[in-house]
């Protein structure tokens, strides 16, 4: 995998500008926040926020991938404030399940969810090495 960053661009937070990869590809549909049985346990953005992270994991997981594999990520969020306020307690959530690996990433503020009570639907594109 190859991390692609312009010269002279200014290095971004969070994520990277774009990445490179071969392998085996692995899609993971859009995780909200509940868990194992479909059930929402908390309304808070940052809790969904991390169960859609654990679900993420638990499906790259069945293809014999981990978080390090994750070449691109898709946040749809319902509230781009309550994102943007959610900064450090988000951060911690993501280093915790993601570690510090920061894929080309994109976050959307989008009008509804097809979840009613999602805050957060979260998608990503992973690449096995050959």
């Amino acid at each position: 995998m190859e991390f692609l960053q312009p010269p002279g661009w200014p290095r971004p937070k969070g994520y990277s500008n774009g990445v490179a990869a071969r392998g085996r590809q692995v899609y993971v549909s859009g995780m909200v926040g509940w868990d194992a049985d479909g059930q929402f346990r908390s309304d808070d953005f940052v809790d969904q926020a991390r169960q859609a992270l654990a679900n993420i994991v638990a499906v790259l997981r069945e293809a014999g991938a981990g978080p390090e594999h994750i070449v691109r990520m898709t946040w749809y969020v319902l509230d781009r404030r309550e994102y943007l306020e959610a900064g450090a307690a988000l951060g911690a959530a993501y280093r915790e399940l993601i570690g510090r690996h920061y894929p080309a990433m994109s976050a959307v503020q989008v009008s509804a969810l097809m979840e009613e009570r999602a805050r957060v639907e979260i998608e990503v594109t992973a690449v096995l090495p050959d």
